[in-house]
């Protein structure tokens, strides 16, 4: 299953909205078919594995990191029929399926033909390999990662708002390779304005070449302020850009915005501001599946105060800025106790380059 497991690791970036799926073929304690699910529309792994093994699988054991589909609600045939064509005799399942449309059912339509089979084998490793689709499949939201360089005091721009860059080149090569892997990105309007960022995922040592993959990018502006040259509204052809607003945005602003190609998602308002609670399922009913927030503190802090962050890494630089006015990782008002402080759990830390990230869920 650990092999299975790698093969599944494969489809990381090409897969969604699909979950990353491994299989192989194991008869007399050799692989004879081995495959991963590439791209939505393609052949499944199970398939994948099953073609190679040929008539070979008959009396086979198929291992498979996610429970085989059996309904007809998607582009390709269901897995289950072509498992028992195939005479195979056992299966091994690393995880339920959270889809409604299969959950249980795939293993029941198994084990009903006559086949054995086992389910929860490495199962936890399996839906850490899949924890946004799985999210996404519970709750109808994108599982959200809260990304931030910052200083060793915690600080992730000077007082007039300059902060390119804390961290070093491997830190910065390393979150190219986490937008890639993303469906999304979310800032809110003040970075745009202080950091003009295009928010594309590139690759290249210098990081000058579009990633083939671009994530969805998402720009938070309650009054439509983000001006019409920004870089994040350029190269509409290779990446997309929704900005969310309120009713209280100006029109003429919108018309502009919507012009140049811009999709304008009008949202109700919190306090004044867009709110959040409201625009994570709007994104989930898009199929986005993963966000990664690159905001400034503010947006830092209302995701964390909305309690919609899931997980958390921050990108650490052996630098002090010091000072009250300098901005922090995180906005807004502090609790005036630390029984308020938010726990992070599973805590992970490592080196990239001369940078420390820490990591963990909430």
């Amino acid at each position: 299953m650990t092999l299975a497991l790698r093969l599944a690791a494969k489809g990381r970036e090409t897969t969604r909205p699909n979950p990353m799926v491994g299989a192989l073929v194991v008869r007399q304690g050799r692989i004879i078919g081995q495959g991963f699910h590439l791209r939505p529309g393609t052949p499944h792994a199970e398939i994948v594995a099953l073609r190679q093994a040929r008539n070979r699988a008959r009396g086979a054991t198929l291992y498979v990191t996610l429970e085989p589909c059996c309904h007809l609600k998607k582009r390709t045939p269901p897995c289950v029929p072509e498992i028992l064509r195939s005479s195979i005799s056992r299966v091994v399942i690393a995880m339920q399926d959270p889809n409604p449309s299969v959950k249980g059912r795939g293993a029941a339509a198994l084990r009903r033909a006559g086949l054995s089979v086992t389910v929860g084998v490495a199962r936890s490793e399996a839906e850490a390999l899949n924890r946004s689709y799985c999210h996404w499949m519970k709750t109808g939201r994108p599982y959200v990662t809260l990304k931030a360089g910052m200083t060793l005091d915690g600080k992730v721009a000077t007082a007039t708002g300059e902060s390119q860059w804390i961290t070093g080149r491997m830190s910065r090569q390393e979150v190219h390779h986490l937008r890639c892997a993303v469906d999304a990105i979310l800032i809110g309007v003040g970075t745009v304005l202080a950091d003009d960022p295009s928010l594309t995922a590139r690759t290249g040592p210098r990081l000058q070449q579009l990633a083939s993959r671009q994530p969805l990018r998402i720009v938070v502006d309650s009054r439509l302020r983000t001006p019409l040259n920004a870089q994040v509204l350029a190269q509409q052809g290779k990446a997309k850009t929704i900005v969310a607003t309120t009713a209280a945005a100006p029109e003429a602003r919108r018309s502009a915005l919507q012009e140049k190609g811009i999709e304008i998602l009008t949202l109700p308002a919190l306090q004044g501001r867009v709110s959040l609670p409201a625009l994570l399922p709007q994104l989930g009913r898009r199929g986005i599946m993963s966000l990664l927030v690159e905001g400034g503190s503010e947006v830092n802090a209302a995701m964390l105060k909305a309690k919609l962050v899931d997980h958390i890494r921050l990108y650490i630089a052996p630098r002090l800025l010091g000072g009250q006015n300098a901005k922090a990782v995180i906005g807004g008002k502090s609790p005036a106790r630390l029984t308020g402080a938010i726990e992070i759990r599973h805590v992970a830390t490592r080196f990239v380059g001369y940078d420390v990230v820490v990591e963990g869920d909430l």
